[in-house]
């Protein structure tokens, strides 16, 4: 019996990588230093699964002022303090990937060097080298679907036979919006009832993934 997808298109942060946690609280500390006091239950619900960009505007947008252009140098050292020091994969999706028969790739809203740093900290960098796609390579970002439609079309593979697997409410509706199923994760920080909906499968145990694929029993 063939697979049902021909591809699996991952998002990398609360998906590969356990960063959400860590990044949300840092968001919540560089929002406060800029005068803007958010739960990390707002943090996740305005911003995870969204672009730098998306982020920056909507701080501009708050505050009623441009940000410089260099806005984030005094913050990132936190990022990549935290991520250095406590960055996993997210439990199982190793073995999850070793049990995927068809391409992956990932589609990450974060910038390229993020995403190769975080895959290479946490040793999935090689699993997906040549095969990385960000929010930068297109014109807007999730929810819209240009993300997975472009990383679609570099694979070589039609929308319908894509599976996305993501763990933000964004994520699920850009995927929707590009025709695929999508897989939402909700072993993180985002509730499942964000994430259900049209085309969409939520669980939260990675090591249930290549069953829900169709492509393995679960362990």
């Amino acid at each position: 019996m063939s697979a049902p997808f021909e591809l699996v298109i991952f998002d990398c942060d609360g998906v590969l990588v356990d960063s959400e946690r860590l990044s949300v609280e840092i968001d919540r500390e560089v929002l406060a230093t800029l005068g803007w006091k958010l739960t990390p239950e707002e943090i996740v619900h305005r911003f995870v699964g969204r672009s730098t960009d998306h982020f920056r505007a909507e701080i501009e947008e708050h505050l009623g002022c441009a940000l410089p252009d260099d806005w984030e140098s005094p913050f990132q050292p936190l990022y990549v303090e935290a991520f250095e020091r406590e960055l996993d994969a997210v439990d199982g999706v190793e073995s999850a990937l070793d049990a995927i028969s068809v391409p992956t790739c990932v589609a990450s809203s974060g910038p390229h060097e993020k995403i190769r740093r975080s895959l290479g900290l946490t040793g999935l960098l090689s699993r997906f080298d040549g095969r990385i796609f960000s929010a930068d390579d297109v014109f807007e970002g999730k929810p819209a679907p240009d993300l997975f439609l472009h990383a679609a079309a570099r694979m070589g593979v039609a929308p319908s036979r894509c599976a996305v697997v993501e763990d933000s409410r964004f994520g699920v509706q850009a995927a929707r919006a590009a025709g695929m199923r999508s897989y939402g994760y909700a072993g993180g920080l985002t509730p499942a009832e964000w994430l259900a909906g049209e085309d969409t499968e939520v669980f939260s145990d990675m090591a249930e993934l290549p069953a829900l694929l169709g492509m393995a029993a679960a362990g």
